[in-house]
């Protein structure tokens, strides 16, 4: 940054300017801001998760709870205190800019489907676009992932691997596996 032009004396030689506030894109902006989310919240009566910070509960007298999850500038309101949440989009709306989407139905490479059943989680679409980028969409399947009796290193012709796209796909499969259950 530079000293606005008319700042101060000449005479004083170097002179450094303080922020007062947080300014959106520098490294801290996103530290700060949750900072402010969480004191907001706090205030509000809500608890902050010690599993996971970014988790905000609130339990009503009524034995009603809600809860708000924040990803990154994505937040989730869920909860069965309907009149709560209500508040809770109210008074962020006040403090933060903010759009409510509706009802969740993505998130994370998630899925979110209604019914009369429940509600039920997928990640078909994640699938779907990993065929599609790795170009094996429409590719067969097979009970083995690799020939019997094949010995590896011994293709001399076949061409080299991207390190960097086959780290990416390995990243993606990780996110896609389930949890070690056991």
């Amino acid at each position: 940054m530079e000293i606005p032009l008319g700042f101060g004396s000449t005479k004083g030689g170097n002179k450094v300017c303080r922020l007062k506030k947080d300014l959106y894109g520098l490294k801290q902006s996103p530290r700060a801001w949750f900072g402010r989310l969480t004191r907001a919240m706090i205030f509000m009566g809500y608890l902050q998760s010690q599993g996971d910070h970014t988790l905000f509960i609130k339990h009503s007298q009524e034995g009603k709870l809600t809860l708000l999850l924040v990803c990154v500038d994505d937040t989730i309101v869920a909860g069965d205190d309907e009149h709560e949440k209500q508040i809770l989009k109210e008074k962020l709306a006040a403090q933060f800019e903010m759009n409510d989407l509706g009802k969740l139905k993505y998130f994370l490479r998630i899925e979110v489907a209604y019914s009369k059943k429940g509600i039920f989680i997928s990640q078909r679409k994640y699938v779907i676009d990993l065929l599609k980028e790795t170009s094996m969409i429409n590719c067969k399947t097979t009970r083995v992932p690799i020939e019997q009796n094949h010995i590896i290193g011994s293709d001399e012709g076949s061409s080299t691997v991207n390190k960097g796209q086959y780290q990416r796909l390995i990243g993606k499969l990780i996110y896609l596996a389930p949890p070690d259950q056991t």
